[in-house]
């Protein structure tokens, strides 16, 4: 274990959250085109990327300690700590580099998921609106064939919950504090 393998982790993780953009531009994308049938796949993409993050953070917070301890700074040490304490050579400059490509990384994934959620959040109103005046709401409405609609409205209804609901889960918090944080 070394900087070299901390720097591997890192770009392992970088990847990830590379990937994870795409999968929430995929998702807008859908959205944008009107391909809400899609919606169940796109947000167990998002699920299965989550999962592979979880166990990128684990991996690097191993080497991370390693470095860390190595260099006789805190185990718990952050990206920031660790390139103000990196020995002369050339690995303060390298994990400057991660430090600054996982801030970007973070800004971008903050962004799109803002505005993924906020999308999928205004996508749902009508759709919601729609299903709740489905059968049974006054007129003769609740012919079978109208149930098929309302069920179709309602299965939509809930990919759309459930994309938001992974959404919102995508934001990495324990990263940022890794990092040391929130940069201007």
């Amino acid at each position: 274990m070394g900087a070299g393998d901390l720097s591997a982790a890192l770009w392992q993780e970088r990847r990830q959250l590379e990937l994870l953009l795409f999968r929430l531009e995929t998702q807008r994308l859908h959205v944008l085109a009107g391909n809400l049938q899609w919606l169940s796949f796109t947000a167990s993409e998002v699920e299965g990327v989550l999962d592979r993050m979880r166990f990128e953070a684990l991996a690097r917070s191993v080497e991370s300690a390693a470095v860390a301890a190595e260099w006789g700074l805190p185990a718990q040490a952050t990206l920031n700590e660790l390139v103000a304490g990196a020995p002369p050579g050339a690995w303060a400059g390298v994990l400057q580099d991660h430090l600054e490509g996982l801030h970007d990384l973070l800004r971008q994934l903050n962004d799109a998921a803002g505005t993924s959620e906020d999308m999928l959040r205004n996508l749902n109103r009508p759709v919601a609106s729609a299903a709740s005046a489905g059968p049974g709401s006054g007129d003769t409405a609740s012919l079978p064939a109208d149930t098929a609609g309302v069920l179709d409205q309602l299965t939509t209804a809930g990919n759309i919950e459930r994309a938001l609901a992974v959404t919102r889960r995508t934001s990495q918090p324990l990263l940022d504090q890794y990092l040391g944080g929130n940069r201007g």
